[in-house]
């Protein structure tokens, strides 16, 4: 699900982004900008709860390894990931027709390269404030729930871990997580840098560059990282090293 949603991810973005800079055109429609808007909500919600529900995974496999394959069945997990894609659709649904209701004017020059929430609230000649307020209520609260749930669940394997005496055991329980503690610290900290700062310190640039790095590289990223597991892909990148640095005799 995880490799999915990031292919969509990207995939929502960057084709429209190549095709702009091919064709020389700089344009969207309001049916386009609205329906990118709505599946960008889509697939950033549902990074947000796997990545929650991959937690609490490592979780009970960590603290309570006999009990796994009772805990984590199929139901749960199948529930887990209905749930998700509903809730996420529901939360990009509300957002999406906030937005069609309002009214644009001036140049609506959008300072971005996909339709984003915050730059197209800043074109509308319209009241903006209950937009702003499902934001901070009903999409922070979305946000948050995943990270709280994350951040216990690795304060909890954290425990777990310094209570085993062997510092193998340690070290394989270490990384189980790596991993995906990784790509958590990777899409949190670009979002967090994205839309948690004060509104005096953004400037364009940084926007972008913010932008860039949770639409494009991040989910780019996900499979190498996760990829560094797999006992094949460590002898084939330790082959790479080794013949572009090669040992000195």
């Amino acid at each position: 699900n995880l490799s999915f949603v990031d292919v969509c991810f990207s995939s929502t973005t960057v084709p429209k982004v190549l095709a702009n800079h091919i064709l020389g055109s700089q344009t969207i429609s309001v049916s386009g900008c609205l329906t990118q808007l709505y599946f960008l909500c889509v697939f950033a919600d549902m990074d947000n709860f796997l990545l929650a529900v991959m937690a609490y995974d490592r979780f009970v496999a960590i603290c309570h390894p006999l009990h796994y394959t009772t805990k984590m069945n199929h139901q749960l997990c199948a529930l887990l990931d209905v749930g998700s894609w509903v809730v996420a659709s529901l939360n990009a649904l509300l957002h999406t027709l906030l937005m069609a209701r309002l009214s644009f004017c001036g140049d609506n020059i959008i300072p971005h390269f996909f339709c984003d929430a915050t730059p197209l609230l800043k074109l509308s000649c319209s009241d903006t404030h209950l937009n702003q307020l499902m934001i901070l209520t009903v999409a922070g609260l979305i946000l948050l729930s995943p990270f709280v749930c994350i951040l216990v669940s690795y304060i909890l394997i954290a425990c777990a871990v310094l209570r085993v005496s062997s510092p193998r055991g340690g070290w394989k329980a270490f990384s189980t997580c790596g991993s995906h503690l990784a790509v958590v610290c990777l899409f949190y900290g670009t979002i967090i840098a994205e839309y948690f700062n004060p509104s005096s310190s953004h400037s364009a640039g940084r926007d972008l560059a913010g932008a860039v790095m949770y639409t494009v590289v991040t989910p780019m990223l996900n499979p190498f990282i996760y990829s560094l597991r797999n006992r094949d892909m460590k002898g084939a990148l330790r082959k790479v090293l080794t013949m572009k640095f090669p040992s000195k005799q």
